[in-house]
């Protein structure tokens, strides 16, 4: 609807074409057709044209009348994948996405954000990676409450064909304050509740620890936005990783326990030859072993001894 032109210009629009049943009825409406256009053009031109929406599927519109003079009032939304729409001049509409989107804070290089640092219950700072999916409600009347009260204040509407250069620096900033730092202090509140140890070695606790940030989450969110703007919070996140000099040490004390445990191994198995060697004592006397010995070592040769002879025991040379 053109409103707000000057008058000539919705004067000229409402006038009727005149038709009749003669051949030059073809005539005058081209003619007619072209005076409309050539009146558009030079709306167009004077800053008096229409303006148009057209979401793509993955987004919705708010739009608002109103322009210079003119109050700036709520109209209407505009649904996914709905065409070109044609509005008043001087009227705006603000683009939103539909379905689910992603908060990546894995740290990695084309992520949107750090890894979450968080506290254990021992007091030792560990980094969360991990991503977060969501939806923003898009049903008409809280998409208008979650702009009016927080998308305006942070340019967070989208960019769109007519929407310039903003592009989305302001739905980042709007993501890292009412999503990642709830997120923050759910997994915080959590941490404090084990120690680092089981935080990062233990299956268990861990899924404990996954278990209380998930619930906490969508509190927090709801809190800090001050509305049910979010839904189908979902979060994965890895396991908290304590700091590098932490986790060598870990590995140093695993490596010492083990090499303890080896140690062990080895002087079970030294007590139990010191006790065959003290039965075997026991029983051939020390010269005796050290006979037993040598030959079991191979280092002499014991000849077969014809009955009723003399045992012969040739050692070997070096």
């Amino acid at each position: 609807m053109l409103t707000g032109c000057p008058r000539t210009f919705r004067y000229i629009q409402r006038m009727p074409v005149k038709t009749s049943t003669t051949p030059r009825s073809n005539r005058v409406k081209i003619l007619g057709g072209i005076a409309v256009a050539i009146v558009l053009i030079i709306g167009l031109f004077s800053g008096c044209a229409a303006t148009t929406a057209n979401t793509a599927p993955d987004q919705v519109a708010l739009h608002y009348k109103g322009g210079a003079i003119q109050a700036r009032t709520f109209a209407d939304c505009i649904g996914p994948s709905s065409g070109l729409t044609l509005d008043g001049p001087g009227d705006d509409h603000y683009y939103y996405p539909f379905g689910q989107r992603t908060f990546d804070f894995t740290g990695d290089q084309n992520a949107e954000s750090g890894s979450i640092t968080v506290v254990s219950q021992d007091n030792i700072q560990m980094k969360v990676r991990g991503v977060a999916t969501f939806t923003l409600q898009t049903d008409c009347q809280t998409l208008r409450k979650f702009h009016e009260r927080i998308g305006l204040k942070y340019g967070a509407d989208l960019d769109d064909e007519e929407a310039g250069t903003r592009g989305d620096d302001g739905w980042q900033q709007m993501i890292g304050i009412y999503l990642k730092q709830p997120m923050d202090r759910a997994m915080d509140a959590a941490s404090q509740r084990f120690p680092w140890k089981a935080l990062y070695n233990d299956p268990e606790t861990r899924q404990k620890w996954e278990n209380e940030v998930g619930r906490l989450a969508p509190s927090f969110i709801r809190e800090q936005s001050g509305g049910d703007y979010f839904k189908d919070i979902q979060l994965t996140i890895q396991k908290p990783e304590p700091p590098d000099s932490i986790v060598q040490a870990l590995i140093a004390e695993q490596q010492a326990i083990a090499e303890n445990n080896a140690q062990k191994k080895r002087n079970e198995t030294v007590q139990t030859e010191l006790r065959s060697i003290r039965d075997l004592v026991k029983v051939l006397g020390p010269n005796g072993y050290v006979l037993y010995k040598a030959v079991q070592d191979g280092k002499v040769d014991v000849l077969p001894v014809p009955q009723g002879g003399n045992v012969t025991v040739t050692p070997r040379g070096n």
